[in-house]
């Protein structure tokens, strides 16, 4: 696990830019404290921090070949590199190393470009081939390791975050107001945006490749969902059942590889508990479990993580968060989020990941299942959507409508109040849109009414829907359910959870990996009818059936409660000096995004208990505090 990042001359030139280089690379510093290295050669500068896990004395990079003509920095892990290096090895290869990263380099010796194919794992590869005078920059198929790049002032520049791309002292701050209207819609900004205008992420399962001059992204790889409508009936769900189970097993054993020790991150959900059942197994002593909890019983899930560490009979760890905590923890994640970000877990994903680098340097958890597993409740409200749509229009404009609008304010973790209120709200919509609006922040009228007029004119709505509705249907999938799951995955994944879970732990130095996220699990999902994945209305149908018999039925039937904090109660209690500051009229007015009248609003009604505002202002509030951190001190 490391930090990577780079600066490549497409005009041929050689500049001495030796302090650029350093400093882009101690910007990373967290991700990599164990050492560094670097290579310098005609156009090309490559260099990395390294967080040592696999191979700790030998696997140093930049890493070369035998003969000293391809070279590569890489982040993340290969776990099918000890098949891959025995099959090289026939190929007559020469091994230096026990490390994954010489595997990298000899997989491209062998297959070129599509080397990157035949790896099992999570990372961001940059590889310069200097015969063909060619870098070759990839990241894993579903975006667990993050890449920036930007093609500027003749060279292209790229880094594994944003802050350390910015040190190179070629990238512009300037604000990409487009990317700032899908920000406060879906509470992150996906790839290929970023906040800065000439910024982009490498999109996940793509290859960027850099010769003669020109920079090229192409997809090496793509979700194909529409598998399993091929034959839906195909295997009885006993079969499916025993066949994911043995997935699961291999690639939970496969990831706990490691030179040095691993953890269990353990919400006391379900996919966490399916991860930590299976490193029992695999694990010839107790494993050792992390998890938080809070005083706040309706977000407090600490009761089921001990449940299960209990019957696992794991060496269990619960950091006690107060409110205190949570909001003495804030500036050290506001400098790990260099693009606005406004999911409030990643401030207990910081402290629990802080808690356990303390007594493990990798730790696995259960993040990916949702999407893959169809566990979001947003499907349920998929399937019910058509039932209210075809109810009477007169129905539900005179009475269905208004009565949920009555329905008492409640600021408890996802109450009934909040999602019929929620459903209702995007009950019409195009189903694309319709996800987004049920589960994101500020949408159409109420997004463009916090905006101040001027910035209102730079954001086309128009784009933004259309390019949901383009990640839908590029899905290639016939089932409106598939196609939700497929814009999961390429949107909510890969800019809001695995970005999370990334920066979180790394800011700490610890490595997370993702076992359901394993290509060999995605593959095998890819071909499972979606009955198996959501019966009716019952969600992870097929990993409940798996996890029989292996977990406590409490855990296998528990309602899915998200990994939040209570936002909407702290913003008038712990919360309120911060958010008087920072919403302060005066000096919305002054700084010019955001309409100041309409955000006093909104935090008025909020007070006030009129509504639930929680998401939109916790939207305003992130992204004012990442102003002043990133862009106004720049």
């Amino acid at each position: 696990m490391c930090g990577i990042a780079g600066i490549l001359h497409l005009d041929g030139r050689t500049p001495d830019d030796t302090d650029a280089l350093a400093a882009m690379r101690e910007a990373l510093i967290h991700r990599g404290p164990d050492g560094h290295g670097s290579f310098i050669r005609g156009p090309v500068r490559l260099t990395m921090r390294r967080l040592s896990i696999i191979d700790l004395e030998g696997g140093g990079q930049p890493m070369s070949n035998e003969s000293g003509t391809v070279h590569v920095v890489f982040n993340g892990e290969i776990y099918n590199f000890a098949e891959l290096r025995e099959n090289l090895r026939a190929c007559g290869h020469r091994f230096r190393t026990q490390s994954d990263t010489e595997t990298i380099v000899h997989a491209y010796e062998q297959w070129g470009d599509a080397f990157v194919s035949r790896l099992n794992g999570m990372f961001a590869i940059a590889l310069w081939d200097e015969v063909q005078a060619r870098l070759v920059v990839a990241r894993d198929r579903v975006g667990i390791k993050p890449l920036y790049y930007a093609h500027v002032q003749g060279a292209l520049v790229f880094a594994s975050e944003l802050k350390a791309l910015c040190k190179s002292g070629r990238v512009a701050r300037d604000l990409n107001h487009q990317a700032f209207g899908q920000y406060l819609s879906l509470e992150y900004i996906p790839a290929p945006a970023t906040i800065l205008r000439g910024v982009r992420k490498l999109r996940p399962g793509h290859l960027l490749v850099a010769s003669s001059g020109r920079v090229r992204e192409r997809a090496y790889w793509d979700l194909d969902l529409a598998q399993s409508e091929v034959d839906p009936r195909a295997g009885s769900a006993a079969e499916h059942v025993d066949a994911f189970r043995g997935v699961l097993r291999r690639a939970v054993a496969r990831e706990m590889v490691s030179d040095v020790p691993v953890g269990v991150l353990l919400s006391g959900g379900l996919d966490s508990s399916a991860v930590a059942v299976f490193m029992a197994e695999a694990c010839g002593e107790p494993i050792r479990s992390f998890s938080v909890s809070f005083a706040e019983r309706s977000f407090d899930e600490s009761v089921y993580a001990r449940r299960v560490a209990a019957h696992l009979g794991a060496r269990h760890h619960e950091l006690r968060v107060t409110a205190s905590d949570l909001l003495e923890a804030l500036p050290d994640v506001l400098a790990t989020i260099d693009d606005p970000f406004a999911d409030p877990s990643i401030i207990p994903t910081y402290l629990v990941s802080r808690f356990a680098r303390q007594h493990v340097k990798v730790a696995l958890g259960g993040d990916g299942g949702d999407e893959m597993l169809a566990g979001y409740s947003t499907l349920q409200a998929h399937r019910l959507a058509p039932l209210y749509r075809a109810a009477p229009a007169p129905l539900r404009a005179r009475l269905i409508e208004p009565l949920v609008a009555r329905l008492p304010v409640s600021t408890r973790y996802l109450s009934a109040e909040f999602l019929l209120k929620r459903f209702v709200q995007g009950a019409d919509a195009p189903p694309y849109l319709q996800h987004q609006m049920w589960t994101g922040a500020l949408y159409n009228a109420a997004k463009h009414a916090v905006l101040h007029p001027d910035v209102r004119r730079l954001i086309d709505d128009r784009e933004f829907e259309a390019m949901l509705a383009g990640v839908a249907s590029a899905s290639g999938a016939a089932h409106p359910l598939n196609r939700i799951l497929y814009q999961d995955v390429k949107l909510y994944l890969e800019g809001d959870i695995l970005a999370k879970v990334d920066r979180a732990s790394m800011a700490s130095s610890l490595e997370t990996r993702v076992p359901l996220l394993n290509h060999d699990v995605v593959s095998h999902l890819e071909q499972v009818p979606l009955a198996l994945k959501l019966r009716g209305l019952t969600r992870k149908y097929l990993l409940r059936k798996v996890m029989a018999g292996r977990l406590p039925p409490s855990i296998i039937r528990r309602r899915k409660r998200g990994f939040s904090i209570p936002v909407a109660d702290w913003l008038d209690g712990d919360l309120h000096d911060l958010a008087r500051e920072y919403l302060d009229e005066n000096r919305l007015r002054r700084e010019g995004l955001f309409d100041a009248q309409e955000v006093a609003r909104l935090r008025d009604e909020h007070t006030r208990r009129v509504r639930n505002n929680a998401k939109n202002l916790w939207a305003i509030l992130m992204f004012q505090l990442w102003r002043e951190r990133w862009l106004d001190a720049a």
